[in-house]
């Protein structure tokens, strides 16, 4: 490392990409981990696929890549869970459609743009955390809190959808309504993460922490909780590793939280082992004391 990192953090605009990174790590897995239990961990990538098309649309009009990003990127996560429930095809077409459609119509629609050349789509598909404004900023705390406070406030309600959908309707939960609202906000995510680790790499910060925090933990609030807190450590040590070594934001982050999911691994698996490795506690008493029941 050439370079100071102290003096490096002292910048304004590396401080905006910390905060925005860290914002980003704790809200992803909050709602991946709702994706991972209903068994759609890709659908991350399908929503950052679509909303390629919503920042095409931006550029190509003018208006910010981020509020059509949004948009385009929540209508499709509403049709494919609209498609889902209805049954007409399978999830994993609906998906499909969402990669090839969504990317191709956004790089069609970022070449009509003009003015805007490839360094553009490839900032949108890795992210390009270092050039965030104050605005964005703004924007990124608003979606995030926005996501928070319906993943960790309506968590006794998203859970139940997400383990059993006819208990939940039968319990009289309002689950159409939910499922959409879970689909919303995968949408608001995958926008909110463009800035920092790019839409191609926003589902492994999504599912690499919930992944994590599965190994450790089993009841489903302290794996969300560990979860959250991976994805803390894994944006800021991503950051932090970035602005020493210079190296891309996004991918360093994303490499970060598999560093921490191959570490929790590791020692999980070693402490296995060691509790094996243990003898059989000993028996309140021993032979010819005891004596056993036939």
């Amino acid at each position: 490392m050439n370079v100071n990192l102290i003096d490096i953090m002292s910048l304004p605009f590396m401080q905006r990409a910390l905060l925005g990174a860290l914002i980003t790590g704790l809200i992803a897995p909050s709602l991946g981990i709702y994706l991972v239990q209903r068994r759609m961990s890709l659908i991350g990538d399908g929503i950052g696929h679509i909303a390629l098309t919503g920042v095409g649309v931006g550029l190509l009009t003018g208006t910010s890549p981020v509020l059509t990003a949004i948009g385009v990127s929540a209508l499709g996560a509403v049709a494919v869970e609209l498609i889902r429930e209805r049954g007409r095809t399978s999830g994993d077409i609906a998906l499909a459609i969402l990669f090839y459609g969504g990317i191709a119509g956004g790089v069609f629609l970022v070449g009509l743009a003009p003015g805007k050349g490839s360094a553009n789509l490839t900032s949108y598909l890795f992210g390009s955390l270092l050039t965030t404004s104050a605005t964005d900023l703004v924007t990124i705390a608003i979606l995030g809190a926005c996501v928070l406070a319906v993943t960790v406030g309506l968590r006794p309600w998203l859970f139940a959808i997400c383990q059993d959908e006819e208990y939940a309707k039968v319990s009289g939960l309002p689950v159409r309504a939910l499922n959409l609202l879970l689909a919303v906000m995968t949408a608001v995510t995958v926008t909110v993460a463009m800035r920092s680790v790019g839409l191609l790499l926003v589902s492994a910060l999504m599912v690499v922490p919930v992944a994590a925090a599965q190994l450790v933990s089993r009841g489903f609030g302290g794996t969300m909780t560990l979860a959250m807190l991976g994805g803390v450590i894994s944006a800021g040590a991503g950051i932090l590793v970035s602005a020493g070594y210079d190296t891309a934001p996004g991918a360093t982050i994303v490499l970060a939280a598999i560093a921490l999911f191959m570490l929790v691994a590791a020692v999980g698996t070693a402490l296995r082992r060691r509790r094996r490795a243990e003898p059989a506690p000993a028996t309140a008493c021993d032979p010819p004391e005891c004596v056993l029941d036939s």
